[in-house]
């Protein structure tokens, strides 16, 4: 109770409230508009956070994060165009739902069922800190090494058809992360005596050329489009109660979002079609589901929502992130010195409660701001791309100069530009190489650190903790080939893709 006051008082600060207005406001707005995400939003504003203070600029990212998913349930459910990737889901049964003249209900379900699934999880992560207090101390440095091998691996297998391809692109993340000076004795590593890459290739540099940089390359090379919506006709407010009567749906939703967002490369994606899954197969009526089913809308939305919060665990617990966004999130702690992991939780306790109330905070405020902005914002989801390209193009770049004045960087950072739109343009993941660099760097600090209490490998296991995370290791890679081998033996029967085969075989 004291930690909750400690950080109550924290979060007090007028700095962090304008940060939370500012993070949680521009997150909708971010959110609504296609094509941008949070993602590009985070990433143009790392730089900016590095100047502030840890919970100044933590707060900002965190209410864009948490934020996001509520405006791009707009274009969602008007325009069948989700705001974010992770809003793919809502289209399925909000936009039939505007067809049937029903755009105003499905809106308020998006927002409750939102709102209801980022509380649920706060509430799970408050209840949860006093056993995360306790477990956290049982992490050394080779249970980290565990934890974080066990994360990469996860979000390589995560990537269902593309396991492969996500492998490689998190070890061509990992020599990234090992180019430059190495941590110990300093010899230069993978330099070929430029003297420009002595330094390495910065995080944020690749984050911003990833995700900012291609996402502008992509819209300003594409025809410019200026999408065309309609106004929410009557009140919003009157359409909040009807959650109530899919409360059930709701609960569950939320139940997997936590569940989902604690296990490191799994996310949204999955806690979505998990929870969107139970509620069909639980409907009276799944006829009803992809064709405006409010029951699926729910699901979507809860889920998605309830993912943020529980992602800060692994994060703040153990110092590894579980996906793109909360990498980013990562830098911010260690440019102000403050390590996430075990000493987190003994020594700065309050610290870690104000960021839970941020996040609390930025629920409320954020529905309140979508209760009377809904229409606003359906003017802004009209912004034409190619200026929202532009728009992206200018502040990525004065973000990479602004972090070292280096017109180096800038180059850097235009090469991964590039290499983020051949990626999307594949369709391959850019997720693995950001996640490769930051949990290859935890795995190479905390495998040096072990290595003079190792004597044998089974030296690295030796201890509870150790052989959990072992074991689930080798359980998770043994379900992946079990799978692998099902699929080759009774491999799915998909006449669609039988008669593309077919086709394409004739021409």
């Amino acid at each position: 109770m004291d930690a909750l006051i400690s950080g109550a008082g924290l979060l007090a600060d007028w700095q962090v409230i304008v940060a939370l207005l500012v993070g949680s406001i521009g997150g909708v707005i971010i959110g609504a508009i296609p094509g941008v995400g949070a993602a590009v939003a985070i990433a143009i504003l790392l730089p900016a956070t590095f100047s502030l203070p840890p919970l100044v600029g933590l707060t900002m990212l965190l209410g864009i994060y948490g934020s996001s998913m509520y405006g791009g349930a707009i274009p969602a459910v008007l325009l069948n165009t989700p705001g974010t990737a992770v809003n793919a889901l809502t289209t399925y049964d909000g936009y039939p739902m505007t067809q049937r003249g029903e755009g105003r209900r499905a809106v308020a379900l998006a927002y409750s069922a939102s709102f209801f699934g980022g509380i649920i999880s706060i509430i799970a992560l408050i209840a949860l800190s006093p056993l995360l207090a306790a477990i956290a101390p049982m992490f050394g440095s080779r249970e980290i090494f565990l934890a974080a091998l066990l994360g990469i691996i996860l979000v390589i297998l995560a990537h269902r058809g593309q396991t492969f391809a996500a492998g490689m692109l998190a070890a061509f993340g990992i020599l990234l992360h090992t180019v430059g000076l190495e941590p110990v004795n300093y010899t230069r590593r993978f330099t070929f005596e430029q003297s420009w890459l002595a330094s390495g290739v910065d995080l944020i540099v690749v984050v911003l050329g990833l995700f900012a940089l291609s996402q502008a390359f992509l819209l300003l090379s594409q025809p410019d489009e200026q999408p065309q919506t309609t106004s929410v006709e009557g009140s919003v407010l009157s359409g909040l109660k009807e959650l109530w009567l899919y409360k059930r749906v709701a609960t569950v939703a939320s139940g997997f979002g936590v569940m989902m967002g604690m296990v490191p490369g799994v996310g949204e994606f999955t806690a979505q079609f998990m929870s969107y899954t139970y509620a069909q197969k639980t409907s009276k009526t799944p006829e009803m589901f992809g064709k405006g089913s409010p029951e699926g809308l729910i699901a979507s939305e809860a889920a998605n929502n309830a993912v943020p919060a529980a992602a800060m665990i692994p994060l703040l617990a153990l110092g590894i992130p579980g996906e793109a966004l909360t990498a980013m999130m990562l830098s911010v702690f260690y440019v102000h010195n403050v390590i996430p992991g075990p000493q987190l939780f003994q020594n700065q306790m309050d610290f870690v409660m104000a960021l839970y109330l941020a996040l609390l905070v930025l629920n409320v405020l954020v529905l309140v701001f979508l209760l009377f902005s809904t229409n606003i914002l359906t003017r802004i989801i009209q912004v034409p791309t190619r200026l929202v390209g532009i728009v992206i193009l200018l502040l990525s770049f004065v973000g990479v100069y602004s972090l070292r004045n280096s017109i180096t960087d800038c180059a850097i950072a235009s090469v991964f530009g590039v290499l983020g739109v051949i990626l999307k343009r594949l369709n391959l993941p850019l997720v693995p190489i950001i996640l490769g660099m930051v949990l290859g760097g935890i795995m190479e600090v905390k495998l040096r650190s072990s290595m003079p209490r190792v004597k044998t490998p089974l030296d690295m296991i030796d201890r509870p903790i150790a052989m959990i995370l072992f074991a689930l290791i080798l359980l998770v890679i043994a379900l992946h080939i079990r799978t692998l081998v099902r699929e080759y033996r009774n491999p799915p029967k998909n006449p669609d893709t039988d008669i593309h085969a077919t086709q394409g075989g004739q021409q």
